[in-house]
């Protein structure tokens, strides 16, 4: 198994359970967008889009051009929760969405050079 295949599994998992944990609506997950103030209403389709991000990561695998557009999506979907943590000053917790955003940069940097 190659390590483009190895990483972007992790990484769709790693998304996966960022959707379901805010499907699910998990403390750790709400209080922070409550104090960011992202409205409520915009949950279930941030978490859909995760969601969504995952499965293009994983059909990636056999369509290319899926996984990159899904990695592309993601990088820009987790680009957007930086700005968001940013502009809400909220500094010590800027790292929880760079999680997110190195592992889903590392895959679409792997998917273009494969």
């Amino acid at each position: 198994m190659s390590i483009t295949v190895v990483v972007t599994i992790l990484t769709a998992v790693w998304v996966g359970f960022s959707g379901f944990s805010l499907m699910r609506r998990a403390q750790f997950v709400v209080e922070p967008l409550v104090q960011y103030e992202v409205p409520r209403p915009w949950w279930t389709p941030l978490a859909l889009a995760k969601f969504a991000g995952a499965a293009g990561l994983l059909i990636g695998l056999v369509v290319p051009v899926v996984g990159l557009l899904a990695g592309t999506g993601l990088v820009l979907y987790f680009l957007g929760a930086v700005i968001t943590v940013l502009r809400a000053r909220s500094y010590k917790t800027v790292a929880f969405p760079l999680l997110y955003l190195a592992p889903v940069t590392a895959t679409l940097a792997l998917g273009l050079t494969a």
